[in-house]
């Protein structure tokens, strides 16, 4: 439903203090509009006397602030809209303003103040996007609004990576960089000038979280993947690896994006069969953002696996984690083959690959006292190894040919 104001403005202006303060105004229902939840609704000249966000009515650079969600085509100066019809080729920019509306003159800091976006994934005629503003003294603690893009033909929108920022009269028009992770739960914090999550009451203290998105018709979701193994430390990968009772190994897991659509939440997860033990902290994984490798969780071999983000055509992840080869005592007599296998999951589907690591244990026949016995089964010129020696047939032992 259309909201009552288009964003204006790309950036927030600096303002006079403001020194005058109101009590609550008038309430509008949420339910006729994308925004909530209801709250009381101030004016620039009558601001709030407590800490509360983007309740402001008459906003010189955006209007109702209520509506602080908005979309626009990437590299205009259209008007920012609730309703975006979106075309193949384009990219589009949705915007979130962010205001604390406490008097100036009160020195109210909100803090722990986060900004978190619900960017879906699915594919349909008609995909909202919603934008949450959480701070921890504010009243209320949350606020929420949403835009919406469409078109007559099934699409879904893509990320464009690495334009996440948030713009603020300290970081200028070029922007703080912002993590992925605001498209999660955790949301990300933001600040006036640093983003330790503190923003202070006024207009001179606003912002701007950005990003960009491209909308995509059709086209194939498809990628690879692959398993190796290596001596530690080594990067000498191969299919089946060699390894010593007690040997540390490690494991690369390779993802590559060969579809023409872009794969959203790309997973890497491992399972380590009996015989490998994880190494913890081990795990790191890089892309073209981290070409040298970062930390990640070791949730890759306990079932939840690791999320490494949103991948374009032509884009590539990987993963290297460390395992324990079991000790000899706990590993069978003979050749032992673990087999381990990885899986990498996308929004298009997922695919396993498996790398093996062989290692041997040499296990002495028992010494049963009955030797007769045991010669007696054995043919001339037989040789059977015991305990590291020889024993030849008993016609050889007996001395005779």
């Amino acid at each position: 439903m259309s909201k009552l104001f288009n964003l204006i403005k790309r950036a927030p202006k600096r303002t006079a203090a403001i020194i005058s303060m109101i009590g609550l105004a008038v309430i509008v229902p949420a339910t006729l509009f994308a925004w909530g939840p209801d709250r009381p609704t101030f004016t620039m000249d009558h601001p709030a006397d407590h800490i509360t966000f983007n309740s402001i009515t008459d906003n010189p650079n955006i209007g109702d602030e209520r509506n602080f969600v908005g979309i626009r085509e990437s590299g205009t100066n259209n008007l920012w809209t609730d309703n975006m019809t979106v075309e193949s080729g384009k990219t589009y920019t949705v915007r979130m303003y962010v205001h604390n509306n406490a008097a100036s003159n009160l020195n109210l800091v909100a803090h722990d103040v986060t900004a978190t976006f619900n960017l879906p994934t699915n594919t349909g005629k008609s995909i909202r996007v919603d934008g949450f503003i959480d701070s921890s003294n504010a009243s209320p603690t949350e606020v929420y609004d949403s835009a919406t893009f469409n078109s007559s033909q099934d699409f879904n929108l893509a990320y464009v990576s690495g334009s996440l920022e948030y713009e603020n009269n300290v970081f200028g028009s070029n922007g703080a960089a912002l993590s992925e992770s605001i498209f999660t739960a955790s949301g990300v914090k933001l600040g006036y000038d640093k983003l330790d999550g503190n923003i202070p009451g006024c207009l001179q203290y606003a912002g701007y979280v950005s990003f960009s998105v491209k909308p995509q018709f059709g086209g194939d979701s498809k990628f690879t993947m692959s398993k190796m193994v290596s001596k530690h430390s080594a990067n000498k990968w191969v299919e089946n690896y060699e390894a010593q009772p007690g040997e540390v190994v490690d494991f690369l897991i390779q993802y590559k994006n060969v579809g023409t659509t872009q794969h959203n939440d790309v997973t890497f997860r491992d399972s380590l069969p009996a015989g490998l033990t994880y190494v913890d902290g081990s795990t790191i994984f890089g892309n073209a953002l981290a070409p040298n490798g970062t930390k990640a969780s070791d949730n890759l071999t306990n079932g939840t696996g690791i999320n490494v983000g949103y991948y374009a055509p032509g884009a590539n992840a990987w993963v290297i984690f460390s395992a324990k080869v079991a000790s000899s005592a706990n590993l069978a007599c003979g050749s032992n083959k673990l087999v381990n296998t990885a899986k990498v999951t996308t929004d298009g589907g997922s695919i396993s690959d498996i790398a093996d690591v062989t290692v041997g244990k040499t296990c002495d026949l028992p010494h049963t006292g009955a030797s007769e016995n045991l010669l007696a089964t054995i043919g001339a010129g037989t040789v059977v190894t015991t305990a590291g020696y020889y024993i030849a047939s008993r016609r050889a032992l007996m001395g005779r040919q």
